[in-house]
């Protein structure tokens, strides 16, 4: 069986989206400032699309075919992730953020914070075994 037109004019809408917003378009490319710090940015991409299209028969033996479609791309910068001596930051750009949002800021902070803790303790059980000899 033939392709029907809207098949067609579907796929080409569609490949134009795929054109429009990719993966790096999420995560952006890294920026390096100084050698020892890079920010990457992130951002929020909404995507809409609509297609349609109608088979008229004409009295006629032509078959005539009328549609059209249509996409929407909204790219929102929602956060910047910096990278510096090792750690990691997220600055988020939204003002109102959810608890999951504040959740997930907090939590780079967390594990520098438990590994600080670890690296310390494990300092201290060896100067005890140190001091016990």
């Amino acid at each position: 069986m033939a392709e029907h037109p809207v098949q067609g004019l579907m796929g080409s809408t569609v490949e134009k989206i795929r054109e429009m917003a990719d993966a790096n378009t999420i995560i952006g490319t890294p920026i390096t400032l100084d050698g020892s710090t890079t920010i990457i940015p992130v951002s929020k991409v909404t995507m809409g699309f609509a297609s349609g299209g109608s088979d008229v028969g004409a009295k006629s033996t032509k078959e005539m075919f009328g549609g059209g479609s249509g996409a929407g791309v909204s790219i929102t910068p929602i956060a910047f992730l910096i990278v510096k001596d090792g750690t990691v930051r997220t600055v988020q750009l939204a003002e109102h953020v959810s608890p999951i949002d504040n959740a997930i800021n907090a939590l780079p902070e967390l594990v520098d914070k438990l590994a600080a803790l670890v690296k310390k303790d494990g300092a201290d059980q060896e100067e005890k075994k140190e001091t016990a000899q």
